[in-house]
């Protein structure tokens, strides 16, 4: 047999197809950087919370991310899980909005926009709010403006801290003004909760645009944003025609919102549940302060 003979049969039955199909890298297992195009090995992107482990590149996660990555194991509560779009407008653009969100919610598997329940960061109990990109950009319709109403106020009536993890395109056009009227909504919720003197802190992660910056986004008693987040209320182009000058250089990111005081903090993704449960001790309410009897002994012996 020649050597030739000897290839095409091994190629016949199938040898060599075989092996090659071995050294395969399987769809997924590796994935590419947007910014340093550097390849990583999924499983550790997804355990470094998809951060890139080169640059530092925060890869866009979605609410069960969130979720998973800031809420300790088996103690998330969702909360309002019941409340689902309508449509009372009957609005149509290319495709009815009926259908739209039917689509969407097959697609995402989500109800609507945002998640939101009860859980422990760190062992400190908190309200949590999670928006999600994908729901048809993260747009504050009624259902995310009553959902996290409901948060905010649940969270006040059991005197806990709330979170809220923004990612949106703005209010949502389809349902009109019932979508701006979330804006005045959960504001004044948020105010409530300001005057019980708890702790409410927005997440600005990319993108935070529109109705959802000029609303909750911007009220926190502290407002934390991720590296390179987009954070702003128009588009750069729209701005740019609007004051008819031309706009600097990262306009509209994080970095420069928090050197120009808008943002008090950025903080990697890696860093953020440790941040969170650091802040709710530094600002627990008066009503909760737990004091031991050491605590008061060493405070009695230094007043006298």
């Amino acid at each position: 047999m020649s050597l030739f003979d000897w290839f095409a049969n091994r190629k016949k039955t199938g040898l060599i197809s075989e092996d090659r199909h071995e050294r395969e890298i399987a769809d997924g297992l590796w994935t590419k950087c947007e910014r340093c195009d550097v390849l990583t090995y999924t499983k550790d992107l997804r355990a470094n919370q998809k951060v890139c482990p080169d640059c530092g590149f925060h890869h866009r996660i979605f609410s069960s991310d969130r979720i998973e990555q800031l809420i300790d194991p088996d103690t998330w509560s969702p909360i309002d899980t019941q409340i689902g779009p309508k449509d009372p407008l009957r609005f149509r653009d290319r495709k009815a909005y009926a259908d739209r969100i039917r689509d969407t919610q097959a697609k995402t598997k989500l109800v609507d926009g945002v998640q939101t329940g009860l859980g422990r960061i760190n062992g400190e109990m908190a309200a949590l709010g999670a928006m999600d990109f994908r729901f048809m950009g993260g747009s504050m319709g009624s259902v995310v403006g009553e959902k996290l109403t409901r948060l905010i106020e649940r969270g006040t009536a059991e005197r806990l801290p709330v979170f809220i993890v923004c990612a949106s395109g703005g209010a949502r056009m389809q349902e009109g003004m019932l979508s701006l009227m979330q804006m005045a909504k959960i504001s004044a919720a948020l105010e409530r909760h300001r005057e019980a003197r708890l702790l409410y802190i927005p997440i600005l992660t990319h993108p935070t645009t529109g109705g959802v910056t000029a609303s909750f986004a911007m009220l926190g008693d502290i407002i934390l944003a991720e590296p390179e987040a987009t954070i702003g209320f128009a588009g750069r182009r729209v701005v740019e025609q609007t004051v008819r000058e031309k706009l600097p250089d990262g306009f509209q990111t994080a970095e420069y919102l928090l050197r120009h005081g808008f943002v008090d903090k950025i903080v990697p993704r890696t860093e953020l549940k440790q941040t969170l449960a650091q802040l709710i001790r530094l600002h627990r309410p008066a009503d909760k302060v737990v004091v031991s009897a050491k605590q008061v002994e060493t405070v009695l012996k230094g007043a006298n």
